[in-house]
């Protein structure tokens, strides 16, 4: 029988767009959410002082920007406009220099030597000429034939290197390392293991592409926009609905899951067999993060003023800083001088502050769990390329790993990937099923499936193409 309900856990841009592409195709869809508001990590909230609004999770969007499923939604219509800054990127230096990642890709290698300047062309122009090709591919799972096999085989062949090889072949001085290494690390990956570099690739050619935008007013506009548009096709949603079993839930043809694989397993796991939940217990978080959200008086008074032409900094230093900090936190140990990455969303949308006044956040990767307070660690990274950052810190909100995942039990141990993006996890993410479970009216929809981690809403949206299949 075709399918005619569905129930929806979790309000994140996963399970709203699961819900949306259900509601599309005639599919009546309830969406319920454990807290009082909707989106989960892609939110956004007054947590320091009043009129500072604060996202609660991510803030800059490369991959929701350039996502298949999103471009093919009028998102617009409801709300939801993108920002971009001057340059995606900036990353300082100890000498006082900074370098951007900007939109053009010759503005970028402008910035380095002779060499770096044609290895950085020659490494990237392959993948920006392609880069509409890719994202319909790299969205979608591992272990299927490319729609596109030539332009991947061009992105796959440097992607699969470890980002720390990659860059010590492909370039020569601190820089360009340092600019690319930074952009591996969003991995949450060793940068010595294979396809870390894959991620900087991808951020890398997106920001000469199609950008790293901020949305207007914060991540709660995006999931507002989602919520608007699953509502105007009769899609529900209820808030304040702590679904702990199945029982709670009326009888539909489906239910797709937009939580961690821990949720997957604590609310249905009678419903699944055994040998699944064995299999599922075996799928691992990635490192957690620790997170400080600043309300400041001022923006960020940084050394070199190329910093404040970028929504985004990546404070590290050089590649074999960076390097080690994520080996470190992969592998369960605290490093006292980490990859820090923060936004400064209010010097490009003036609706995140009061009048004259600024936001900002910053994360470093820490073990899995963790509970160990980073501020004073973080603030001396910042402090680092901004001497005087601490006059303008007008309030401070910090968070652990811990602390994180009670706040959202989907951020397994302060996990903001959806389990470890290890190329083994990539493949089977979190099994050879993918979004099926043992049980045929169950599906997982959330970042814990491909393409794993980010805003895009592919994992949802594949999720229930593949359940609607299933039930033709």
């Amino acid at each position: 029988m075709p399918m005619q309900t569905a129930n929806i856990i979790g309000s994140g841009p996963n399970g709203l767009s699961a819900a949306i592409t259900l509601a599309e195709r005639g599919v009546a869809v309830t969406v319920y959410e454990r807290n009082g508001a909707l989106g989960g990590a892609c939110s956004t909230a007054e947590i320091t002082l009043p009129g500072f609004h604060h996202d609660l999770g991510s803030s800059a969007y490369p991959l929701g920007i350039a996502s298949p499923f999103f471009k093919s939604l009028p998102l617009e219509q409801y709300g939801l406009r993108w920002i971009q800054s001057p340059a995606a990127l900036a990353h300082p230096l100890d000498d006082g220099t900074a370098f951007t990642l900007e939109p053009n890709l010759a503005d970028t290698c402008a910035q380095f030597g002779p060499h770096d300047a044609r290895a950085w062309k020659n490494l990237f122009a392959s993948s920006i000429r392609d880069w509409p090709k890719l994202v319909h591919d790299f969205t979608r799972p591992l272990l299927r034939i490319p729609t596109n096999p030539v332009a991947m085989a061009f992105f796959g062949v440097p992607a699969l290197l470890p980002a720390q090889t990659l860059a010590n072949l492909a370039f020569r001085d601190t820089p360009a390392k340092a600019l690319f290494a930074g952009c591996a690390a969003h991995s949450v990956l060793p940068l010595s293991q294979i396809a870390s570099a894959a991620t900087g690739v991808v951020f890398v050619t997106a920001a000469h592409t199609t950008g790293w935008p901020i949305a207007t007013g914060g991540a709660q506009s995006i999931t507002d926009a989602l919520a608007a548009y699953l509502e105007s096709l009769g899609g529900k949603i209820i808030l304040n609905a702590d679904v702990t079993n199945l029982a709670d839930l009326p009888t539909a043809d489906a239910t797709l899951f937009d939580t961690s694989v821990a949720a997957l397993t604590r609310i249905a796991g009678p419903a699944l067999t055994p040998s699944f939940v064995q299999r599922l217990a075996h799928f691992k978080p990635g490192p957690g993060i620790f997170k400080l959200d600043f309300a400041l008086s001022a923006p960020i008074p940084w050394t070199n003023p190329a910093c404040a032409r970028a929504a985004t900094v990546h404070l590290g230093g050089t590649l074999e800083e960076i390097a080690r900090s994520e080996h470190d936190a992969f592998y369960g140990r605290h490093n006292d001088n980490p990859y820090v990455l923060l936004v400064q969303p209010s010097l490009f949308d003036q609706t995140r502050a009061p009048a004259g006044k600024h936001t900002a956040w910053a994360y470093c990767h820490v073990p899995s769990g963790s509970t160990l307070d980073r501020t004073e660690i973080i603030l001396n990274q910042i402090t680092r390329f901004a001497p005087n950052f601490r006059d303008t810190i007008l309030a401070t909100v910090p968070n652990n790993a811990a602390t994180l995942a009670a706040w959202n039990p989907n951020l397994t141990g302060g996990d903001v990937s959806g389990g470890s993006m290890t190329l083994t996890q990539l493949l089977a993410r979190p099994t050879l099923r993918q979004y099926r479970t043992s049980n045929s009216s169950l599906y997982l929809c959330s970042a814990s499936t491909p393409p794993g981690g980010g805003v895009h809403g592919m994992c949802g949206h594949l999720a229930a193409l593949a359940a609607l299949d299933d039930h033709r």
